[in-house]
């Protein structure tokens, strides 16, 4: 329908609802209106057409912004846009409320917003009744605006992230009040919880190590960026079928789950619940929209703040000349060992770089420091030569505060027009390298390579897991080469390894088993950083000093170097490892449109069970799951959702016991079938039965949940499954 052609013949028949019928296009700037609207807007009671200036002049200016706000958020969510305004007359006088309703469409080409909506006159409700407490009365709207005005003023002031989660907590919505509150927040692809406020500790236990592939409204929303409103139990169970037993606990009736949205990043999703049904009218969602981007925005400046605190100890711990625990929040330690002979400096190298800040996509910016270790080709003087030229460049590119990529493009430039300019063609030398820009206040590691081997990983529980980067070719190589960036999370209590690869081959060693000796070390070392970089030396010559000068065994064939960064714990001190956690536990949802991630959830049950006692077990768990999850790909419509935890057994000092559980919304029970010699499916039950210790299927209201453990104690005995009880 275009502006300004006669209105449907429908149109009589919402006059006699005493309904009236409008449509308005932005672009034209006219709203075209029939008689009964037109009467409702305090004008002559005719269709016609009106300039958007003559209409607004009948409306009171507050709801004229509300309209504006309630049109582009419906626009965005694709729902209706609801709103109460106040009808004036010409002496400035409301004369009536009424509330419009309208399906709003943005035309791109056009950049417009075109309306057709319907207005009909209202009567406020009585204060204090249900109705009253969530409709947007002129009252509301005051005490709304007196609320958004104390809130902005209390966050803007939160000067950490401490305050700005207190004064979250502490906000009392007009109208309508959440009384459980939780911010999420985001580590590489897991999602984490910042605070929360209304849930008892450890409450938010099953959502600290969440996948943000994982079917959960907090995970969604900062996947996709748009808020998640769910007015009833009912509509959570039916959207999040594998993540409702999560929330059902709680016993909330309505949740609100919006994005934390900074410079067009979403950082994070704040959720409020409430005890009772909301509806979430466009007024609510505009108030809970508002406050989420004002608690965004105090996050951010909170972070900014503490960084800008440490700037100045952090860069005059960062620069001193020797490698130790004054980095905030971080420890390092680092080890050089010489090849054997009379050269006692080769080719590998380390090196702590303070960088200028500003310049990190982290929320710090400040403080930030690089980490470079790296390996040019060569025992001689001039690979020597080399490495102090190389380090020198790397140094001050860093300092420019370029990107990882950039420093070791940069770099590998530098030294192939070294190779260039050299006396002698066929001594060409190329270097591998890895350096890593690192975050103390976030944790986050930015990781460039070029041909070094990966950096390692040790767990706060002592599990160690290798971390596969993205990497170019070696410096010096090709000068146009690029340099790919990874992007990983040093957790609280986690140490990272860097080393060159005379650490893992020297001894008569290749990578793999040389790889499986510096594991076991790492994996049994309970002592500091520098306890531990010894342990790695003398693993392959004997005890050494921090630079290493003196007499060595003769099983020197090449240089080590060694890096080690560990992130402190809060509250313990020094760079001690802490005490391993009494349970680790990993989530992973398997979508029926991707089971390729079938063999993905194979590996994360493998990583998580990596030092177990039995590795039998570890692929009879293996198996298991994919059984499991092949099952419900296959005889289901639904997704399904693993957790899988490691625990520590009560009362059986180092006793452990897995518990591997894939949840579906389907409620088909699985049954045992009885399969022929060459059928090729149907022994699902029969393997879980014959290896587990226990396993069950325990309905969940709507879907089932099958599960199995088997204990770590009981890796001797055998298959097990007695003790299981059956569906």
């Amino acid at each position: 329908m275009r502006t300004g052609e006669p209105l449907p013949a429908v149109g009589q028949v919402l006059t006699a609802l005493a309904t009236g019928l409008w449509h308005w296009d932005t672009a034209t700037k006219l709203v075209t209106v029939d008689a009964e609207a037109a009467r409702l807007l305090g004008l002559p009671a005719e269709q016609a057409t009106f300039t958007e200036a003559r209409v607004r002049a009948r409306l009171h200016p507050v709801d004229w912004n509300e309209i504006v706000s309630v049109v582009g958020l419906a626009a965005a969510e694709g729902t209706l846009a609801e709103v109460r305004v106040r009808i004036m007359d010409e002496r400035g006088r409301v004369i009536r409320t009424v509330r419009s309703r309208s399906k709003p469409s943005y035309d791109r080409t056009r950049r417009a917003f075109q309306l057709i909506g319907t207005l009909q006159e209202v009567t406020d409700p009585s204060p204090g009744t249900p109705a009253g407490r969530r409709t947007v009365t002129g009252d509301w709207r005051r005490s709304r605006e007196a609320f958004l005005l104390d809130a902005g003023r209390a966050l803007a002031e939160a000067r950490s992230t401490t305050e700005v989660l207190r004064v979250a907590a502490g906000l009392s919505m007009p109208g309508f009040s959440p009384d459980g509150l939780a911010v999420f927040g985001v580590e590489g692809d897991r999602l984490t919880i910042i605070g929360h406020h209304g849930q008892r500790p450890g409450d938010e236990d099953p959502f600290l190590d969440m996948a943000l592939a994982t079917d959960y409204p907090a995970a969604e929303v900062v996947r996709t960026g748009r808020a998640v409103y769910l007015s009833s139990p009912e509509q959570y169970k039916s959207r999040y079928p594998l993540t409702w037993h999560l929330a059902e606990q709680f016993g909330r009736q309505s949740w609100a789950f919006l994005p934390l949205t900074v410079a067009g990043r979403t950082m994070g999703a704040w959720m409020a619940a409430f005890a009772y049904p909301v509806t979430f009218t466009p007024d609510e969602r505009s108030v809970l929209t508002t406050v989420a981007r004002m608690l965004a925005q105090a996050l951010t400046r909170a972070g900014a703040a503490e960084s800008e605190r440490e700037l100045t100890d952090g860069l005059q711990r960062s620069m001193l000349p020797t490698l130790g625990p004054e980095i905030p929040g971080m420890s390092v330690a680092a080890r050089y060992v010489p090849t054997g002979g009379g050269l006692q400096v080769g080719g590998d190298w380390y090196d702590m770089i303070p960088l200028p800040g500003g310049t990190s996509r982290t929320t710090s910016g400040g403080g930030r420091f690089a980490l470079v270790i790296g390996d040019v080709q060569g025992h001689d003087v001039r690979a020597a030569g080399l490495m102090g030229q190389l380090r020198i460049a790397l140094r001050a590119y860093a300092s420019e505060g370029h990107r990882p990529d950039a420093v070791l493009s940069r770099a590998s430039r530098f030294l192939h027009g070294i190779n260039a300019a050299g006396e002698d063609p066929a001594d060409l030398r190329f270097a591998t390298c890895l350096y890593v820009e690192a975050d103390p206040e976030t944790g986050v590691l930015e990781i460039a390579r070029a041909g070094h081997p990966d950096p390692a990983i040790r767990m706060a529980d002592g599990t160690v897991l290798k971390r596969p980067t993205a990497g170019g070719l070696p410096l010096g190589i090709d000068p146009d080469a690029d340099y790919p960036t990874t992007e990983l999370v040093l957790e609280p209590g986690e140490t990272m390894l860097l080393c060159t690869d005379g650490l893992i081959e020297t001894g008569g060693h290749d990578l793999d088993t040389g790889w499986a000796r510096v594991r076991t070390i790492l994996e049994e070392h309970q002592g500091d950083l520098d306890e531990l970089a010894d342990s790695l030396v003398q693993a392959v010559h004997g005890p050494s000093s921090h630079h290493t000068t003196g007499p060595l065994v003769d099983r020197r064939e090449d240089d080590i170097a060694v890096l080690l960064l560990r992130r402190q714990v809060e509250g313990c001190g020094g760079d001690t490892a802490p005490a391993p956690p009494r349970r680790r536990r990993t989530v992973l949802t398997v979508a029926q449109a991707e089971p390729e991630r079938v063999a993905e959830a194979r590996q994360h049950l493998r990583e998580l069970l990596h030092d177990w006692g039995s590795a039998d077990q570890v692929d009879s768990a293996v198996l298991l799951l994919s059984e499991m999850l092949t099952n419900v790909l296959v005889h289901t419509d639904n997704d399904a959702l693993l957790v899988a935890e490691v625990t520590e057994v009560a009362g059986e000092p180092g006793a452990r016991r897995m518990r591997v559980e894939v949840t579906d919304a389907s409620d088909n029970l699985p049954h045992r079938r009885r399969p022929g010699e060459l059928a090729s499916s149907g022994r699902g039950l029969m393997l879980i039965e014959l290896l587990a210790h226990a396993w069950g299927v325990d309905p969940r209201g709507e879907g089932k949940s099958i599960w199995f453990e088997l204990n770590e104690a009981d890796a001797s005995d055998g298959a097990a499954g007695t003790d299981g009880h059956h569906p």
